[in-house]
């Protein structure tokens, strides 16, 4: 019997073209996460966003996301707002209170644009990959970062698509990532939290301009 589990197709083409998109994943389990982010990054691709436009971080573990999460998107913001030009390369400025000024400004730097991104992240990717031990360490991790990356984008107003596996096992984790060791080889959600990252930040687009 199929699997009726999964999400409906979006009844608009989804076009990332004017969208700029981070990616923070966990280095543990490192097999796994490999798979999941060539996936989330083809299918970003896919959708059009700009090689330019994908930005990839990563951290050590899963624990780690929430905050790695929240300070890329501070730090994207402030990338946006140092994009104007730098009048510095447009001023004199002499080596002592007595240096002569130059009769021309051809003397000095012309006006230099900075190279930082014009837009903060219009949304983030959180990625990573849980496998139950035999703790409650699980449990517990899950549990905390869940909600902590539920609240970054509240808290922010930039959609932050939850790409955490939780599994069971190790082949529970493979097959949601395209390569388990069975006969069916399972389906990379990664490219599932592509697509949600594309819908949303074109969502939330319309919405701040009070478009619905």
């Amino acid at each position: 019997m199929a699997s009726i589990k999964g999400p409906a197709p979006t009844s608009n083409k989804l076009d990332g073209s004017p969208l700029r998109i981070a990616i923070v994943h966990s280095r543990w389990n490192k097999t796994v996460i490999d798979a999941l982010l060539a996936g989330t990054i083809a299918k970003l691709k896919e959708h059009g966003v700009k090689d330019s436009h994908i930005v990839v971080q990563s951290v050590p573990g899963s624990f780690e996301l929430p905050l790695a999460c929240s300070k890329v998107i501070t730090g994207s913001r402030v990338q946006a707002g140092a994009s104007a030009t730098d009048l510095l390369g447009g001023l004199y400025i002499g080596t002592s209170l007595n240096s002569p000024r130059p009769s021309s400004r051809a003397a000095t730097p012309a006006p230099t644009v900075a190279s930082m991104p014009s837009q903060p992240f219009d949304a983030v990717i959180a990625i990573g990959v849980l496998i139950k031990g035999s703790t409650m360490h699980f449990e517990y991790i899950c549990d905390s970062v869940s909600h902590a990356l539920m609240r970054i984008q509240l808290d922010t107003g930039i959609p932050v698509i939850f790409g955490v596996l939780t599994a069971l096992t190790d082949d529970q984790a493979l097959e949601r990532a395209g390569i388990g060791r069975g006969e069916s080889k399972g389906h990379n959600h990664g490219e599932d939290w592509a697509s949600a990252a594309v819908e949303m930040a074109s969502h939330s687009r319309r919405w701040a301009e009070g478009k619905f």
